[in-house]
């Protein structure tokens, strides 16, 4: 079952956020066997990081609560708010993705 797991940064999160950063990149490499889709939010400004949003694939809601639980950000307190939501797969067109991680 797909969720998608929406997370949104404190105001005050960037220290937080570059202190977990080795440890989250880690965390998603040990479970890139889920995790279908992963990226930071951006600011307008197309630097500021506002949050992430990261889709897995696990069997059910106690383990999409718990991927997200363990995740190095959210243990550190770097979220304002965490919303976890079931979600089908509708469309699917990767070719359509941009060629760059910012979305050039």
């Amino acid at each position: 079952m797909l969720y998608i797991i929406y997370q949104e940064d404190r105001a005050d999160g960037a220290a937080i956020r570059a202190a977990t950063r080795d440890s989250h990149f880690a965390y998603l490499d040990k479970n890139n066997d889920i995790l279908v889709l992963g990226g930071a939010l951006l600011a307008d400004d197309d630097a500021t990081r506002t949050g992430s949003v990261l889709i897995v694939n696990v069997p059910n809601r106690a383990a999409a609560e718990s991927f997200s639980e363990n995740e190095p950000f959210r243990k550190a307190g770097l979220f304002s708010a965490v919303k976890i939501s079931r979600m089908r797969r509708g469309q699917w067109n990767p070719d359509a993705a941009p060629k760059s991680a910012e979305g050039n």
